[in-house]
């Protein structure tokens, strides 16, 4: 496979799930946040708990893994750490959810 970059868009993130992709998303928002806004299909861990809980993400250290936050931020700093932890195939959703209810879906509320 050739090197992934470290950023992937929100529309490329969109289409690995219509096409049913074998990837782990994941979003590293807190608690509050997903309860208030989530993406289907996503898996909260958050960024304040990744550390103590990467253990998870074991089973997916040699698949593709999205990482997703408010605006893209922390979900950059995650899959950087990600990477240096040896889970080459970690991206971030450029923009975050944010971006998301602004280009893919209207109905998911901003804040």
């Amino acid at each position: 496979m050739s090197e992934l970059g470290l950023e992937i868009t929100v529309a490329e993130t969109k289409q690995l799930l219509e096409e049913q992709a074998d990837f782990h998303f994941l979003d590293c928002r807190e608690q509050n946040e997903w309860d208030f806004v989530n993406i289907e299909g996503a898996e909260l861990l958050p960024m304040s708990e990744i550390q103590e809980r990467v253990a998870e993400l074991e089973p997916h250290k040699d698949r593709h893994i999205v990482i997703h936050c408010h605006h893209g931020g922390r979900s950059l700093q995650v899959a950087q750490w990600l990477r240096n932890q040896g889970y080459d195939q970690a991206q971030s959703m450029a923009g975050g959810i944010d971006v998301w209810s602004q280009e893919i879906d209207g109905t998911k509320p901003r804040y």
